[in-house]
This record gives structure tokens, sequence and C-alpha cells, in this order.
């Protein structure tokens, strides 16, 4: 049996409990986790300890969102290569649906269905849970609720669908050697992504890793978009275009299993904005992008991509309060006071 097998059971396990009608999520984040448990999430939630993910996102988010149900896409496990494959980790991906019945954040309730995508790394030791990073797109359920976050996206946005091959949820126990290539590919592309300088146009450097009809499921704000020549205009261009000095790429986690793979950092980079973007003017400010990514593998190349960004993070450090100014408050200016 898989080594992973174990790790994934004690998620799936966990995820029965905590996720069901009326549970008493403290007591059973407190029986799989210890003391030292960290939890770190989108803004404005930052790194949270034990005591205070309860309380301050779950216990609320459940309130607000009644009858919730998590509705996973995709689910696989790994070796973490960037502590030279030591730790275990199981991600899951997909959206968190229910009734949007009471306000979160600040955002008015629509009383309608509701889906909050979302995509968790669990560190997994001896059965228990140590670690937790878990990015959402606060943005993306504002626009379900009548919002206008962002002025302008540059690709389509839309509530995102898993695998198109619907081959995700991997429970069973996989092919090492399938996984190593998958991690291989993504680190190909890695190395190409994070030069910005491959000496190619744009459109020959991503035709390197990806399938010509690759699909890049982005946040709101920015969008999805479809082929690599589009992506390449509605994404990957006016962002390369947008940002200057970009900072090396760095990875907490970065792992694969089968045709399934992904990584998260806090922050994966910095970058100045140096002219408009999403519609926002530029600021000449260095800020941080604290992203996910996830890849289904197809063949010698990256077919999918679903992305993560905090968004409101990165606009924090702008200056410019995308929460506040949305709920009728003053936009705050000045630095981000997440950690």
């Amino acid at each position: 049996m898989s080594v992973f097998q174990a790790p994934k059971k004690s998620i799936q396990d966990f995820y029965a409990v905590f996720d069901a009608p009326h549970a008493d999520m403290q007591a059973e984040l407190n029986r799989v986790t210890d003391a030292d448990y960290q939890w770190r999430g989108y803004h404005p939630f930052g790194e949270l300890t034990r005591d205070q993910v309860v309380a301050q996102f779950w216990a609320p988010l459940r309130h607000a969102i009644t009858g919730m149900q998590r509705r996973q896409d995709i689910f696989f496990a790994g070796r973490n290569e960037i502590d030279g494959f030591t730790s275990t980790w199981v991600v899951s991906m997909g959206h968190l649906m229910g009734l949007f019945d009471h306000p979160w954040l600040g955002i008015r309730p629509t009383g309608k269905m509701v889906f909050l995508r979302y995509c968790e790394f669990n560190r997994v030791e001896n059965g228990k849970i140590v670690e937790t990073a878990m990015y959402f797109d606060i943005p993306h359920l504002m626009i379900q609720a009548g919002y206008a976050p962002f002025p302008q996206a540059t690709a389509a946005h839309m509530v995102q669908p898993g695998p198109m091959t619907h081959d995700g949820l991997l429970f069973e126990a996989q092919d090492p050697q399938v996984g190593e290539k998958t991690l291989a590919t993504i680190n190909a592309m890695i190395g190409d992504l994070g030069q910005w300088n491959s000496g190619l146009s744009l459109v020959d450097e991503l035709r390197r890793t990806w399938c010509e009809d690759m699909i890049w499921w982005g946040p709101a704000g920015i969008g999805a978009t479809y082929t690599i020549e589009r992506y390449a205009k509605q994404h990957s261009g006016p962002f390369r275009a947008a940002f200057t000095n970009r900072s090396k790429t760095q990875h907490i986690c970065r792992l694969a299993e089968g045709h399934y793979g992904g990584f998260f950092g806090w922050p994966n980079f910095t970058a100045t904005l140096s002219t408009d973007f999403m519609g926002m003017p530029a600021t000449g400010k260095q800020g941080e992008f604290r992203v996910i990514d996830i890849y289904r593998r197809q063949g010698d190349k990256l077919a999918e991509n679903w992305i993560f960004i905090d968004m409101l993070h990165f606009w924090k450090q702008q200056g410019i309060d995308i929460l506040a100014d949305l709920t009728g408050e003053h936009p705050v200016t000045g630095s981000d006071t997440d950690t």
C-alpha cells in the first residue's frame, strides 16, 4: 500500500466529522492537531493558531453559509520536494457550497446558493495535521453577491469546474513514477516562468511545457483563459507587462501524485506594480503574491491549472482595502497588517 494512503485517510476522516452539520469543530480540530498547529489563510485571516481558526474563520463562515458542503474536485498527496521529500502533505481542492443566509466579512447575504472556491494543503505527521495552508477566493464570492471588487478582468470569470478528465480524486494508491513525471513537468515550467527571460517569444516559451489547448483557471479579477495563444494575450502577457522587479520563486511545499501536482508559498514571489493592472492604477510599490497552483498533466505537458492568488492581500499592500471599500467603510491606506 502507498505510504500516502494513511495520511489521505486521516484527512478524509477529519473532513467527515468536521464538515458534518452541527459538528463541534473546535473539539474535532483539537483531536487531529496539537497546540503548535499553524494555519495560513487568505486575507483578512493571515496566520492563525488552533484556538483562533475556528472562532475567526470556520464558525463565522459556517454561520453565514448554511448547509455548507465541501465539493471536492481534486484530492491527492505527496512528499514535499522543498524539504527534500521529508514531509507528507495532502491536498484538497474544490468549492464550499451552501446558502448565503447571513453576512460574512461585511458582505451582504443573498439567500441563494454561493460557491467559495478553495484549495487546502495539510501537512500530516503520525496521523495528525500539523500545518495547513488554505487559500480561497473571497472576491469570487463578492461577485456572486452582486459586488464588483475589481474594475476590469483580462480574462473570463466563472465558477470553475474540476478536471476535464473527471479523475482528480486520487483516493486510491497511484504509481509513483507517474507522480515523478508530473513533478518534473511542473519544475520545467517553473524554470521557464520564474526567469521571465527565456530568450523565446512568450507563446514559444509556453509551448515548451503547456498543451496547446491548456486551460488556466485564474482567480476573480483576472479570470480563466483557454489555449496558449489566449493565455499569453489575456493573462501572462498583461501580467508581465504590469510588473517589474520580480523576485525569485519561493515555495513552502511542492508535490505531485499521479497526474496532479501543485505548490504554495508565503509569499511565492514579490513584484512591483509598474503599470495599470486589473483596471487598477500603477502604484510603483512592491507587493507579495501568495499563490496556490494546482496542475493536471497530460502526456509530457501541463493541460489545466487552477490558481488561487490572495488578491485582497496584494491590493492592501498597494494601499487599497477591497473589503473595507465594498462594505461601506473608508478604504484603508498603508501597509498590510497580515503577516
